[in-house]
């Protein structure tokens, strides 16, 4: 699976996109920010927040209960306001 971060959510990680397989509990969006939130203290503090994630899967928005079965592609970002 391969996550992509935006905004300052890749700001506080330090990096834009990760590759991996999450373990087998991580069944959901919300599972995997969790998951995320103790990879290190800059996930950690990227995710504080998790109610504020934004996700998408395949380009797609999602909402926090949307699950991982099959993604190939998540992005998580922050909310984005127009202007």
């Amino acid at each position: 699976m391969r996550v992509k971060y935006f905004a300052w959510v890749r700001e506080r990680i330090g990096k834009d996109e990760d590759d991996f397989e999450p373990p087998a509990e991580v069944r959901t969006v919300g599972d995997l920010i969790g998951w995320l939130a103790q990879r290190d203290d800059n996930y950690a503090a990227a995710f504080e927040r998790p109610q504020v994630i934004r996700a998408a899967i395949e380009q797609c928005h999602v909402q926090a209960d949307a699950p991982l079965a099959g993604a190939r592609e998540v992005a998580l970002f922050p909310p984005m306001t127009g202007g």
